[in-house]
């Protein structure tokens, strides 16, 4: 089994590559759906956040407050840090466990992680895929997604590794600035030539 990191910026179109891979049949793994059942409410990672950000970090229903968070930490490379060390080795177990669960004859699977190349996670990897769009693109997506301001967005960007970093270090590069059958048919190749 060939193992791929996927990887990309935020708001690059990871989300819709990997739709795509789902819907040719690839194993895939969302590091950001490990990361929130990490810190779902009664686990001791949000009993971790909370004892580092304060009980205000947690809603009235319980849940951790994402967007609180997310102006904390992305305003604090310190608590940014921190939150990191909290969230990613159980984001780290939950890939190892999709790897060892993923059936035998299996050609490859994928690992969705946002951060591979800032954790120094794609040594894992016998191939990296990177997903990309121009910057301006990705802060346009950001503000009209996520409805935040421009600087807002441009904060996101900026805590994580430049997308043309990340591009050079790749095996594989889908871009994501044209439509979205141009995407389409880039991913199709690509597993095409994956599966040869």
């Amino acid at each position: 089994m060939t193992r791929i990191g996927l990887t990309g910026g935020i708001a690059t179109g990871k989300s819709h590559v990997v739709r795509l891979l789902r819907d040719a049949g690839v194993p895939v793994v969302d590091s950001d759906v490990l990361a929130r059942h990490a810190v779902a409410p009664g686990t001791p990672g949000l009993a971790a956040i909370v004892e580092r950000f304060g009980p205000g970090i947690v809603s009235v229903s319980g849940q951790l407050d994402r967007a609180k968070l997310g102006e904390l930490v992305f305003r604090d490379v310190g608590a940014r840090r921190d939150l990191e060390a909290i969230v990613h080795p159980v984001v780290r177990r939950g890939i190892a466990e999709f790897y060892h669960e993923v059936p035998p004859g299996t050609g490859l699977a994928v690992a969705d992680i946002p951060l591979l190349f800032e954790t120094h996670g794609e040594r894992n990897f016998d191939k990296v895929i990177v997903v990309s769009c121009a910057r301006v693109t990705q802060i346009d997506r950001i503000v009209a997604r996520d409805g935040l301001s421009r600087e807002a967005a441009e904060r996101r960007v900026a805590a994580q590794l430049p997308i043309e970093e990340k591009v050079k270090r790749a095996d594989y590069v889908i871009s994501t600035d044209g439509t979205f059958e141009e995407t389409d048919a880039q991913v199709a190749a690509l597993l095409a030539a994956l599966r040869s």
